[in-house]
């Protein structure tokens, strides 16, 4: 949607209505204006987070825990995530070595 619209001598312009209601801007509404490649870039800007904490209710620790997925995969321990990440650290400086092995023939 292309329109026209008008800067008054202080500086203010008027957004037609057909686009603020196109991006659902209300009153009041803030917006970020930039600048891209000459053109003015007008972009509505999203409700902060107390904003959107106060339209959530608070939940209970029991509530919480009674909307997660069950899991019922295998068990991982924390000595399996170590052995894998110790695994990866071999692995990634074993690729280092060879890299630098070569770096040096050439």
């Amino acid at each position: 949607m292309m329109t026209r619209a008008r800067i008054s001598e202080t500086g203010t312009l008027v957004l037609p209505r057909a686009l603020r209601e196109a991006v659902g801007l209300a009153p009041g509404a803030e917006v970020e204006i930039s600048q891209s490649g000459g053109r003015l870039v007008v972009e509505p800007v999203p409700p902060s987070a107390p904003e959107v904490e106060r339209e959530t209710k608070p939940l209970t620790a029991a509530a919480f825990l009674a909307q997660r997925l069950p899991y019922n995969g295998t068990v991982i321990t924390d000595e399996m995530i170590e052995k894998a990440i110790l695994e990866e650290a071999k692995r990634r400086w074993e690729r280092v070595q060879r890299q630098t092995d070569e770096d040096l023939r050439d």
